[in-house]
This record gives structure tokens, C-alpha cells and sequence, in this order.
């Protein structure tokens, strides 16, 4: 049993507050279970308010099918017609869409795909005060430009050969003016292990900067030297390449795109043939406030993906911000890759192949991983996938890991790490090895992504003035209506409901607010017919549940506050249209899942101010610490065989009471569930589904 908790009251500041004794006038009843087996750098946090349309009056209708997009029309009835609403997702699967009587949801418009241009890359440049230069043979392209020798033409200062990389004025990285990446160079440029920019301008439709001419990158070498790199070269890089990231983060940055073919050589035959350089800083963002100085906030987009799949870190995969802890992860994976030469979780493809890899990542372990690496590597990978969002990491440390593995004279190593040294002497060294101190008193700190995968019920308690509440769980079909109209006669009405193993959970209470109720139990997910026809008759949805079969336990309420309603089933957890309907002014009020499918409820009206999502193939425990700390509370569970959900929000009314705590229990949490209630705490959510051990 896992427990966590967050505790406040309006008496003392957030982090520190203690929740206030309530008397119990009445114990709350407790009935058992039927003994049944059971590339925007700048991003920042998002803050959205409901949209206009507080009058239930002002609903909006319009046709089923029409073509095209029409002005809605507002109605003087009090109540609006349920219609159907379909929309077509940009995934191949086709996902369902419908609306309690908001009328058709704007068409959704093909993102349109900046192609560029095909104007020609000039064949002679000068910008900037540059000398001439011709163009040579063509070095590489990605994402973000083209990069091509360029010969510099008659006689003139600075070097013969140089580095040009081109992007087109069109592309994604210049809506506003010269590429993103310019800003980077002129922060980081020239230090540690960053190519110099020597010029740069604009000429004709390109934007230029002409840099270091450069080797060969780390894939170079090791796919001439038939995949396969000795553990002392891997070492070496992974020795100055960690200098080289602690340099560029002690700046501010990360990079954002840390992989073999952005690591590059110096030039062959020059002193800088061992050195090693990290280019491309397209992707690169601040992970400290140039202004305050202070980490970037927290925040999980699960539609945004920075990097390469291959070596993205599995925060990258879900969208969370950047931070340190990132680039870091993607440098165990790119090391562990240049000694095995392969990945786990290569080979996958498809639309689906981000969600697979990530999926891959988080459940491979660190043993399993480095399982024929020198144990360092196995090291390295346990501290940096166990960082935290904003914990510095201990660069000294980690270089000390690979000390022993490369020879101890730095000047016939088969890499330059000069600038690791130099990071060294600035902790400390005797005898030319790495002293790290550590704090006696310096008690573990809490593993991010340590454990296995589990699937467990997680269950969710708010702090609440003494009422009734009842559950069920292991309940079958058949004995549904019997504990419900029970229920109903006693004042209850359901308030969270929930599956396993296609037995079924109930919760009810006296808390609701609710005037009166239905459900229903369908072999649909969802069925939308019974779901529009209870919409006409005022009902919304309140709770809802899946099992593994396909069936799907509905209940829908009179007595809420929303004014309208719409949802979505979708084979992947549909964040994107959770956005668009966040900036029409819905919030979500109810998830499910069954198999591997999401159903997602989002009512007008539902006394938020503002709403996030946390998504995990485990557990995401460090996000909703810091959503917690920031007012937000869990208001919405779900969970597949693959990920868990949370949907967090932040209530319009302030709570007397703000204590929530979660618990991830292998049985459903019969026995914690009275000392809960004695503490005022009750269940306000429940679902069953991954974890983490």
C-alpha cells in the first residue's frame, strides 16, 4: 500500500497546514463486498477561464451532418435538443465525439504543414561582414536547416573551410525573424564544447550562420568502426560529454536533443581531433529564468514531443517541461547505445511508435538495460532516471563514475576531457581522482521511476464534514440494481463508480447534491443513445466506468451545476481535444476506460478556474506533489493496462478543508477506508488500473 497526502487549511500557509478535528455526530456506514473473485521554446504555463454561457437558456442547436460550419443559433427554450456531435480525430482510428446541446464543435482544420520553399541555397555567401565563401559538398539536414562546406574565396582573415547552415526565411523555426537558435549561439557559443558562430545574416530567402567547420559525429564513428565502440571511448565520451552538459546548463539551457549525431569531433588532423562538440541548439530552451533566476515552472502537455524518439527521456515523451534532468537521460541512453549497439526499444513503427517506445523505456530497468555494460553505465542510468523536475544534478559525481574505466593519463585517451578535468578542480581532487563528498545527515532522496509496473486500485479521499458514504466492490452485473435501489432508498446517490476484472465498484453518499439519478449498464462504450436521451431530459453525466470486456457502467445526475456537456471515446488518451474544449470553456468532470480505450466527459459550468493533466506509464507522484502545492486537486482517475490519468483543477470556491490524499492498494481498500472516515476523509474518486510497486 502506497499512501500520499497533502494537507491545508486557510489558518496557515499551504505547505505546512494542519487539517482541523470535525466531531463525528454518526459513524459512517460500511458495507462489505459480495465475496466475489475478483518547437515553442518560450512555452509557459497555461492558465484558461470558462467561457461565456452561464444561462442554461443560451444553448446552441444546430443540424446533424451539415457540410459546412454555420453561425449557431441561440435559443429562447430553456432547455436545448441533444444532438449528436462527430468528429473525425487526425489519427487514422476514427474516435467518437458528442455534445449535450452546445451544438457542432468547430470543424477541426488540417494543421497545415509548413513545406518551405524550394528556392535554390545560394551558391556564394556573405553575411554579416563575412568573407566570401563558395559552396562546397553538403555536410548534412534536419530539421531545423542545411548545413554545407563552405570554401572561402580569395585572400581574407579566418579559416579555409567553414560550416553553413541555411534555413529558409518560411520555415517553422522563423515566424518571427531569425532563427530561434541565433539567441542560443549568442548565450552559449564558443564555451565549453559548443561551436563558435563566426558571422550571420540573412541572404536572399536564407537565414546563414557561418560556424567551426567540424569531424565526423559519434554515429560516424562508431558506424565506421562496424557498430561497435570500446567501453574506455564510451567512457571517455560520456566523461566530457557530461561537462560539456553542465557547462551549457550552468548557462541556463538545456539541450533538448542529446543523441550520437549531435555530438561531434573536432576537424582530423588538427588539435582538435579529440574534442569533442555538441551541436544542433534548435531544440535547446531555458530551464532558469533569464529574469528571476529561478527554475522554470512544472507543467505536462501530453500532445508536445521535443526531441528524438530513440533518446528522448520519457518525461520528454509525455510532454513535460524541460529540465536538466532531461538531457542527462538522453545521454545514458545515447551511451548505452554506443556500447550495445542497440536499443530495447528499437525496431518499433507506426503512428502509435512514440507511445510504444515510451512505454519500452519505462519498463525496462536499469539492470536490464546496462545488463552487458560495465556497471558505471548501469550507475549512471539509476541516478539520472531518478532525478527530479527541478534537483541539480551532480555532474562531479557522475563523472567520477566512469574514473575508473578510462586510463589514468588524459593525454593518450582516445577522447579529449580536458574540460572534465577542469570540472574536477573545481570540486576538489587528490592524486588526480574526483573526491565527492556527501552530506552524513543527507537522507535518500525519494526514487522517481524505481519499482515495476503493478496494476492496483487508486482510490482518492477529500476531506469532507461528516456524512454517510457506502461503497461495493466485486460486484457482478446482476447484483448491480439491488445495491444501487438500496442505496436510493437510504438518501444515497452514486458519486464515483469503477472496474476490475468486470466486477464492478460503487461509491455512494449524501454529499452529492444531486435531486435525482440513472444508470445504465450497456455492452456499449459508451452507449450514446441512452446517454443523448437522458441528456434531453436534463440528466448529465456524473460518473462513469468500463470493464475489460467492453461494457460500460453509465450514471447520470439532476442536481449538478453544469450548464452542458460533451464527450469523447478515443483509442489513446485524446489530450488534444481536452485542449480545444479547455479553451471553449469545458472542463473535465468524468473519465473511464476500457481494454486500452478512454472515454472523457467535459461539462460548461463545472466550478473550475483552471484545469492540467497528469499521464503516466506508472505513477506520476512528483506531479501531483508539485500540482498539489501550486492549489490544484485530483478531480478525475482513470487508468489502462498501459497509463494512469489524473485530471487536477483548481475549484472556483476555495475549500474550507484542502486535504487529499491518494492511496495505491493491490485490493480494493476495504480496510483503510474506516480509519479514512474517521478522519473526515472520503472517497471522492476510484479506478483500477497501472501503477507502479
Amino acid at each position: 500500500m502506497v499512501e500520499d497526502k497533502h494537507k491545508s487549511s486557510p489558518s496557515s500557509c499551504r505547505r505546512c497546514r494542519r487539517r482541523k478535528t470535525a466531531t463525528v455526530p454518526d459513524m459512517p456506514e460500511l458495507l462489505t463486498g459480495d465475496n466475489r473473485t475478483s518547437r515553442d521554446p518560450t512555452r509557459k504555463t497555461r492558465t484558461r477561464r470558462a467561457a461565456a454561457g452561464n444561462n442554461r437558456s443560451n444553448l446552441v442547436r444546430c443540424e446533424i451532418g451539415l457540410e459546412e460550419k454555420k453561425e449557431p443559433q441561440l435559443l429562447l427554450q430553456p432547455l436545448a435538443l441533444s444532438i449528436r456531435v462527430f468528429e473525425e480525430e487526425e489519427e487514422r482510428v476514427m474516435d467518437d465525439e458528442y455534445d449535450s446541446g452546445g451544438g457542432r464543435s468547430p470543424d477541426k482544420a488540417p494543421a497545415a504543414e509548413d513545406e518551405g520553399s524550394t528556392a535554390p541555397i545560394p551558391e556564394r555567401v556573405q553575411v554579416g561582414g563575412s568573407p566570401l565563401y563558395k559552396l562546397d559538398r553538403k555536410l548534412g539536414k534536419g530539421g531545423f536547416g542545411q548545413v554545407y562546406v563552405g570554401r572561402r574565396v580569395g585572400v581574407g582573415s579566418g579559416a579555409l573551410e567553414v560550416a553553413l547552415k541555411f534555413e529558409h526565411r518560411s520555415s517553422k523555426g522563423c515566424n518571427y525573424g531569425p532563427p530561434y537558435e541565433w539567441q542560443v549561439y549568442n548565450a552559449l557559443g564558443g564555451s565549453h564544447g559548443v561551436p563558435r558562430v563566426h558571422y550571420k545574416g540573412r541572404q536572399g530567402d536564407y537565414y546563414v550562420m557561418v560556424m567551426d567547420m567540424l569531424g565526423p559525429s559519434l554515429w560516424d564513428v562508431w558506424n565506421n568502426n562496424s557498430n561497435t565502440m570500446s567501453a574506455e571511448m564510451v567512457a571517455c565520451i560520456a566523461i566530457e560529454a557530461i561537462s560539456i552538459l553542465e557547462k551549457m546548463h550552468s548557462r541556463g539551457y538545456v539541450h533538448g536533443d542529446v543523441k550520437p549525431e549531435n555530438f561531434l569531433l573536432g576537424t582530423p588532423g588538427t588539435p582538435d581531433e579529440k574534442k569533442l562538440f555538441l551541436v544542433d541548439l534548435g531544440l535547446a530552451t531555458r530551464w532558469r529564468d533569464s529574469s528571476t533566476g529561478l527554475h522554470v515552472e512544472y507543467d505536462q502537455r501530453p500532445d508536445v514531443f521535443r526531441g528524438t524518439v530513440r533518446y528522448a527521456s520519457v518525461h520528454a515523451h509525455l510532454g513535460r517541461t524541460g529540465s536538466r534532468r532531461d538531457d542527462l537521460e538522453s545521454l545514458a541512453y545515447t551511451l548505452i547505445f554506443l556500447l550495445r549497439g542497440r536499443l530495447p526499444w528499437q525496431g518499433y513503427q507506426g503512428e502509435n511508435k512514440g507511445f510504444l517506445v515510451c512505454k519500452k523505456k519505462m519498463a525496462t530497468s536499469p539492470e536490464a538495460l546496462c545488463c552487458v555494460c560495465p556497471p558505471p553505465f548501469r550507475q549512471f542510468v539509476e541516478y539520472v532516471v531518478n532525478l527530479k523536475f527541478d534537483e541539480e544534478p551532480n555532474y562531479a559525481k557522475y563523472i567520477s563514475l566512469f574514473d575508473g574505466i578510462v586510463g589514468p593519463n588524459p593525454d593518450i585517451r582516445p577522447i579529449n576531457t580536458d574540460g572534465a578535468q577542469k570540472l574536477i578542480y573545481l570540486v576538489g581532487h587528490k592524486r588526480g581522482r574526483l573526491i565527492v563528498e556527501e552530506d552524513e545527515d543527507e537522507q535518500p532522496n525519494k526514487k522517481v521511476r524505481m519499482g515495476m509496473p503493478a496494476m492496483q486500485w487508486i482510490s482518492v479521499y477529500n476531506a469532507r464534514r461528516p456524512m454517510k458514504q457506502r461503497y461495493h466492490y466485486n460486484v457482478a452485473d446482476g447484483r448491480l440494481f439491488q445495491h444501487i435501489e438500496k442505496g436510493y432508498e437510504d438518501g444515497l446517490f452514486i458519486s464515483s463508480v469503477a472496474c476490475c476484472s468486470n466486477l464492478w465498484a460503487l461509491i455512494m453518499d449524501a454529499g452529492t447534491g444531486f435531486t435525482a439519478q440513472v444508470h445504465e449498464l450497456s455492452p456499449h462504450f459508451l452507449h450514446k443513445e441512452w446517454i443523448m436521451e437522458q441528456w434531453e431530459k436534463n440528466y448529465y453525466i456524473s460518473a462513469i466506468a468500463g470493464s475489460n470486456n467492453g461494457s460500460s457502467l453509465v450514471v447520470m445526475s439532476k442536481g449538478t451545476q453544469y450548464l452542458q456537456q460533451s464527450y469523447k471515446v478515443s483509442e489513446s488518451f485524446p489530450f488534444k481535444w481536452i485542449n480545444k474544449k479547455w479553451r471553449e470553456g469545458f472542463y473535465v468532470t468524468a473519465m473511464a476506460t476500457a481494454g486500452s480505450r478512454w472515454a472523457i466527459v467535459m461539462s460548461r459550468c463545472a466550478g473550475f478556474s483552471d484545469q492540467v493533466v497528469e499521464l503516466d506509464f506508472l505513477y506520476p507522484s512528483e506531479g501531483i506533489h508539485r500540482r498539489w502545492d501550486n492549489g490544484y486537486r485530483i478531480t478525475s482517475t482513470a487508468a489502462t493496462w498501459d497509463q494512469a490519468a489524473f485530471v487536477l483543477s483548481v475549484p472556483r470556491r476555495k475549500l474550507s478543508d484542502e486535504t487529499q490524499e491518494t492511496l495505491r492498494t493491490s485490493a480494493f481498500p476495504s480496510s483503510h477506508v474506516k480509519e479514512k472516515w474517521s478522519k473526515n476523509l472520503y472517497i471522492a474518486s476510484i479506478c483500477y488500473g497501472r501503477t507502479v510497486s
